[in-house]
């Protein structure tokens, strides 16, 4: 089954809400029979087609993420490069691929957050985020450090914050454990953020995606 059909399948099933659509099966089946459910499920395009479509667009929503972080590497490079600058390694993919950082140049080391910020209770983001500042903090390297993120009002506000740096390392215990025994007296994030708050670039990429950047919806073409 191509991708448009999959879409296509779903949609005949789906209606323009699919809460409702379940609804009036439900109160379709009520009362139903062996015989008459059968019509009732071939009337609702309730068939295995659809299933098959629902579990191909589960198997490729599962690769939404990795091709979000791909694209918005690959359409970033352009304008976050220098003249002259030379790629040494870039990953593309989930988890850096035993990759330390996202771009490494001959001038550079960056990580890239393609995550549009509420302004919210974001404990998972900020997690991340605070992840990605420290290990590019504590790099030993001459390199200039990027941190690429979708608007910096909330992670910046996050990162001068009081959050405790015991809950934000809390689902790595090995990071947690070695940055105790390492930085004793860093309580809050504040306490790690503010004195290293020069040695890594925090730069807002949103004018480069938009499309990220402004939370459009990525429904496939399905209503």
């Amino acid at each position: 089954m191509e991708l448009a059909e999959a879409i296509a399948a779903l949609d005949r099933f789906s209606g323009q809400d699919l809460g409702r659509t379940l609804s009036r099966i439900e109160l379709a089946l009520e009362g139903a029979t062996l015989d008459s459910s059968q019509s009732l499920l071939l009337a609702h395009n309730a068939q295995h087609d659809v299933l098959a479509a629902a579990g191909l667009l589960k198997r490729f929503a599962g690769q939404v993420n990795v091709v979000i972080h791909a694209l918005g590497v690959l359409l970033c490079l352009p304008r976050v490069l220098q003249p002259g600058e030379v790629i040494e390694s870039v990953s593309l993919g989930a988890g850096n691929a035993g990759k330390p950082f996202d771009l490494e140049t001959d001038r550079r080391i960056a990580e890239f957050k393609f995550i549009a910020w509420k302004g919210g209770p974001e404990a998972i983001r900020q997690n991340s985020v605070f992840k990605d500042f420290y290990y590019l903090a504590e790099h030993e390297s001459a390199k200039s450090k990027y941190l690429y993120l979708l608007g910096t009002e909330f992670p910046l506000k996050f990162l001068g914050g009081r959050r405790a740096l015991r809950s934000v390392l809390s689902k790595n215990v090995r990071l947690y454990d070695a940055f105790a025994a390492k930085y004793p007296d860093c309580r809050v994030v504040r306490d790690y953020y503010l004195p290293r708050r020069h040695q890594v670039i925090i730069e807002d990429v949103s004018s480069i995606l938009p499309e990220l950047a402004q939370g459009l919806p990525l429904t496939l073409g399905i209503e």
